[in-house]
């Protein structure tokens, strides 16, 4: 069973930075695919970045230029570089894995989401 747990969540004020982390286990096979999701209270959740194992990556138009995606392979890790983030980006971040070569999905695999509080 492949597990997914995302932590690095946290209270930052707003121009602040966080760094998100994930990590997946348990998959007989790589995890080519990482990607973040984030859904804000009362909203539907929305995509904000991925990458593959190859080192090809997508970003939101909404969050280009501050944030920025990474990963170890080896470790199956995915990192979340969050930079001058806004209070309207309250948020669950959710980090979901998959064994395909996509940068944007589907995922079969979900973390249960770590909390971004941005306080203005």
């Amino acid at each position: 069973q492949v597990h997914v747990v995302e932590s690095g969540g946290g209270l930052v004020l707003a121009g602040g930075s966080l760094r998100l982390s994930c990590v997946a286990s348990g998959s007989r096979f790589a995890i080519n695919s990482m990607g973040w999701y984030r859904q804000a209270p009362g909203k539907q959740r929305e995509f904000v970045a991925a990458i593959t194992s190859g080192g090809r990556y997508n970003i939101a138009d909404a969050v280009k230029g501050r944030f920025d995606i990474s990963r170890d392979n080896a470790k199956n890790k995915a990192y979340l570089e969050m930079n001058a983030l806004k209070p309207e980006e309250n948020a669950t971040y959710y980090c979901a894995g998959d064994t395909a070569y996509s940068l944007d999905g589907p995922y079969d695999y979900w973390g249960q989401g770590t909390q971004v509080t941005v306080s203005s």
